[in-house]
């Protein structure tokens, strides 16, 4: 595809970097991050591309919608990626509200923002714009021992996150319905990789493995997960609002359904190789089981088979390579989240507040 104008809101986000990395390390289209730099945004995960001439950063909230249709009138973007959003589920038990604001007054925003510029725009123009909205399986709930997540499943959120997102995916395909607005949607298993904000699963317990922590396993430890290395979905996400077709949606998943302990596990005995422990024990001695997520869903998994065979897209990691290179990546670059575990998050557990 010739060189376009792509924003990416929440482009300082763990995914959203993997997505600008990938567009100016691989591509020629020209990029406009904007972000809010909470607690989760770091540029430092774009150190390697800032200093591109394709590339700019503006920190911004989406939810000014008056500052998103000046940058966006300025911008004059080909395409906006939407990824900026609260993102994870213990938080959502704790605090609901700021999820509700991002997930679901931010998206309106970016919509009505998105609106404005495509109605401006040339029939030509109108007709290559694209707004990718960037959503979760979680939106669909839980599933049994069986079955896969595909375009057709039924919405069923059950967590506040969940329900922000689903909400937000409404709202993206109402736009397209009602206004003619040119939407793709893409929801992801769960993703995992460099530059992961440490209260999520696998940076978390590779730090604690580190620092000698106990490794807290939720419940037994049984529910289950499809894990995406992130950079297998920065491709994919360029791939759909290139390729994809407007109205439509499209799963992302990597294949690798692991359960929570099996993670862990991994971790373990992947550092059990790489880094050991200086007293000859096993990493796996450091786990410990702790009472459950409220409302903590059973299984995920995902058919892409859409993605794969419409748009050609498929992942190039298992979760044994793609974990290591993970591992690999935070033994190597304590100085991207040494800074993290010192201010803006300390390991402790999440989710255990009322709203």
């Amino acid at each position: 595809m010739t060189s376009r104008r792509i924003l990416v809101t929440g482009g300082a986000g763990f995914i959203g970097s993997a997505l600008v990395r990938h567009l100016i390390r691989d591509t020629e289209h020209e990029v406009l991050n904007v972000d809010a730099l909470t607690y989760a945004g770091n540029l430092a995960s774009l150190d390697e591309v800032s200093e591109s001439n394709r590339y700019r950063f503006v920190r911004a909230d989406i939810c000014d919608r008056d500052a998103m249709v000046k940058l966006i009138a300025e911008f004059r973007p080909d395409v906006i990626t939407h990824l900026a959003a609260e993102s994870h589920v213990d938080r959502s038990i704790d605090g609901p509200g700021a999820f509700i604001q991002t997930n679901l007054v931010g998206t309106f925003s970016m919509l009505a923002a998105a609106l404005e510029h495509w109605r401006g725009l040339s029939p030509e123009d109108q007709a290559s714009f694209r707004f990718h909205h960037i959503s979760t399986d979680e939106v669909f709930g839980a599933l049994g021992d069986e079955g896969f997540f595909t375009e057709e499943t039924p919405y069923d959120p059950r967590s506040p996150y969940s329900a922000s997102k689903a909400g937000s995916d409404h709202l993206v395909s109402a736009w397209h319905h009602t206004y003619g607005l040119p939407t793709v949607i893409t929801n992801c298993s769960n993703n995992y990789g460099p530059y992961h904000f440490p209260e999520k699963l696998v940076p978390l317990m590779i730090l604690k493995c580190l620092h000698g922590e106990a490794l807290p396993v939720y419940g037994k430890g049984a529910n289950v997960r499809d894990w995406l290395y992130v950079d297998d979905h920065a491709r994919a996400l360029a791939i759909v609002f290139e390729k994809g077709e407007i109205g439509e949606s499209y799963m992302v998943g990597g294949n690798n359904e692991r359960t929570n302990l099996e993670v862990v596990h991994t971790i373990c005995d992947t550092l059990d190789r790489l880094r050991p422990r200086e007293d000859g024990k096993s990493y796996r001695e450091q786990i410990s089981y702790v009472a459950d997520r409220p409302g903590h869903d059973f299984r995920y998994a995902i058919d892409a088979t859409k993605l794969r065979d419409e748009l050609g897209w498929r992942a190039q990691e298992t979760f044994e390579t793609g974990i290591e290179k993970t591992i690999r990546w935070y033994l190597d670059n304590e100085r991207w989240w040494g800074p993290i575990l010192s201010g803006a998050y300390a390991g402790e557990r999440l989710g255990l507040k009322s709203a």
